[in-house]
């Protein structure tokens, strides 16, 4: 095993770790404590990490992510997944060391940089996050920056290894290229186990019937019943420990009734009574409109409601025919949402307004259709998104069909609707899906924090979900492609002061910036002066 360096965080970090795991995962190997016994290899793990949202909003509005060779991304520009993780568990220490599998690459043409991970780790002793990291610039204005076994992060281990809290590092905001980043909240980190272990040990602990042993560091039995806590080979330890978690293969389904649940089925195809329609749109789009650079607003209505802190977006009271049995299901939803941003002299350069949305399904794949108005032009049922559901069965489930996560894929008559800014083919946000068939038929809760004809963010509000401060200096809007922050040379992102990197915009990225707002920029006669800088 490679010699990691330990920071003074570290050192604090092993000694949580040590203290939380105790001495359960020393009972399961029956009390081991010979030098040759002292690690016991782990495999089969998964870690999930979405570096820094504000991060993946910012490539996203100007670039993208590309996962290969065993990572992979979530949908709707979400966390990244690295696979087949192996490594040790070390029962004097109680520390688990692990490397995972998988290649992500970070890049913008239009802003001419290139960030590679690749051999991500994951050390509980010392707390930390660490990855190969190539930073290039592809412009050549800079030379390549390596490094390896970079720390990306410090992370406050768990017990359970699930969700932990992490905090960038100064390395990871060199590499990333915003000097901000050095002490900002990441994403949250998840290291599980992808499968349990599938047979017995032959030898071992007595364990009791119906339990199975473990050779490596473990979350509590599996036996249902209680286990003697007298039993000298499996105590109960009075301190939490921390664990790789495991992955539950066969989740309990909620066996609660709803309490106006409806006394018969509905039949296998007719009308829809009601439904809601979950979607954002696209994340970084929203954050981009109320951002420093648009310095616009989002707002609601018609019965649309959009979540807390530029959240996505509801429409609801829904119309339409279903047909179980076919696996079809076509749906219009009430509601709209507009987009405004680049405002001068009381007119706005961007102006959108989605209404009117429609969603097909026929077999698990289907259509996002709406009525677009951009700029006072109204253009009725563009087809804004392909979709594809997980399965192509459509079930009911007292009286209420749910689809969630269905993957929408921007169309080539989406693509204009954004002024051509997201090319066709580009992840959107999921969709979510549910329609009652009956008028007793009880819809899942709304989003709960949603507002309804209200406003979504602000000049320099903040990205939805708690991304952060979206935008940056202001730029020259299709003049000199300069900022007030310095410039990005060489893959370089200048820091604006936020956590999240400002972008000094070309003069193609700035037009395609304003353009791709939503609105088309050529259709104006007047020119927009560049938003102030801040």
């Amino acid at each position: 095993m490679p010699v990691r360096r330990r920071r003074s965080t570290a050192l604090a970090a092993a000694v949580a770790t040590a203290a939380a795991l105790g001495t359960a995962a020393l009972a399961t190997l029956g009390g081991a404590t010979t030098a040759s016994a002292a690690e016991t290899p782990l495999s089969d793990y998964e870690l999930t990490w979405g570096i820094k949202q504000s991060y993946r909003t910012y490539v996203g509005m100007f670039g993208t992510f590309t996962a290969s060779d065993g990572a992979s991304q979530a949908a709707g520009n979400g966390a990244f997944t690295f696979t087949e993780g192996t490594g040790t568990y070390d029962h004097t220490t109680n520390a688990v060391d692990l490397g995972f599998k998988g290649k992500l690459v970070s890049a913008s043409a239009a802003h001419g940089f290139e960030v590679t991970f690749t051999d991500v780790r994951f050390d509980s002793a010392a707390g930390e996050i660490t990855a190969d990291v190539t930073t290039v610039d592809t412009s050549g204005a800079a030379p390549t920056k390596k490094g390896d076994d970079v720390p990306l992060a410090t992370v406050a281990v768990t017990r359970e290894m699930t969700d932990m809290a992490t905090t960038l590092t100064t390395e990871a905001g060199e590499y990333l290229g915003s000097a901000g980043y050095a002490g900002a909240a990441g994403d949250p980190l998840t290291v599980v186990e992808k499968t349990p272990p599938a047979t017995e040990p032959t030898t071992g602990p007595t364990t009791e019937p119906g339990e199975e042993p473990s050779t490596g560091p473990t979350t509590g039995p599996t036996d249902p019943e209680p286990t003697d806590p007298t039993d000298p080979t499996d105590p109960e330890p009075t301190d939490p420990q921390t664990t790789p978690g495991t992955k539950d293969p066969s989740p309990t389904a909620s066996t609660s009734a709803s309490p106006s649940a409806p006394a018969t089925a509905a039949p296998a195809k007719g009308e829809i009574a009601d439904g809601t329609l979950g979607w954002g749109v696209k994340e970084s789009f929203r954050s981009y409109v109320v951002g420093n650079i648009a310095k616009g607003k989002v707002s609601v209505s018609g019965g649309a409601t959009q979540a807390a802190g530029n959240g996505a977006f509801t429409f609801k009271d829904a119309t339409g025919t279903y047909d179980t049995d076919a696996g079809k299901l076509t749906a219009t939803f009430k509601g709209a949402v507009n987009f405004k941003g680049h405002e001068s002299g009381g007119e706005y350069g961007l102006d959108l307004t989605l209404s009117n949305l429609k969603a097909t399904l026929d077999g698990g794949t289907g259509k996002l259709s709406a009525d677009v108005d951009s700029l006072g032009t109204q253009t009725k049922g563009v087809v804004l998104a392909d979709l594809k559901a997980k399965t192509g069965d459509l079930t009911a489930a007292k009286n209420v069909i749910t689809v969630d996560d269905v993957a929408a894929t921007l169309t080539a008559a989406g693509s204009e609707a954004f002024g051509g800014f997201y090319p066709a083919g580009t992840a959107l946000d999921t969709v979510d899906l549910s329609v009652a068939l009956s008028d007793d038929a009880q819809l899942p809760d709304g989003d709960g924090t949603g507002t309804t004809g209200g406003t979504g963010g602000g000049a320099g509000g903040s990205a939805g979900g708690g991304t952060g401060t979206t935008g940056g200096t202001g730029s020259t809007i299709g003049g000199t492609g300069t900022t007030t922050g310095g410039s990005i040379g060489g893959g370089s992102l200048a820091s604006t002061g936020s956590d999240l990197p400002g972008p000094a915009l070309g003069a193609a990225a700035g037009v395609a910036v304003v353009v791709g707002a939503g609105a088309v920029y050529a259709t104006r006669r007047r020119r927009i002066q560049a938003p102030s800088a801040e």
